[in-house]
């Protein structure tokens, strides 16, 4: 991870994280959502699925990205 990733993730900021998955050898996902938590070793995301923890020796790359846009209003059924 690079010192700018490093300095992207404090808390309350919204981030995107590309990050290993420790199950896949070569595998990345990626975590949107606002940074809770921060840790020497981690760092915790709360994205719409919920809180995702992510060890900081696995983010390949992150950076801050603007405020979630509000959500719409349902579809009424044509009249």
């Amino acid at each position: 991870m690079s010192e700018d990733s490093t300095t992207v993730l404090r808390v309350g900021t919204r981030v995107v994280v590309r990050h290993r998955i420790t199950d896949a050898e070569h595998a990345l996902t990626d975590a949107v959502g606002d940074v809770v938590e921060r840790t020497d070793d981690a760092v915790v995301i709360r994205t719409r699925r919920g809180d995702v923890r992510v060890e900081l020796a696995d983010v390949v790359a992150a950076k801050p990205v603007p405020p979630a846009p509000a959500r719409r209003a349902p579809r009424r059924p044509p009249a």
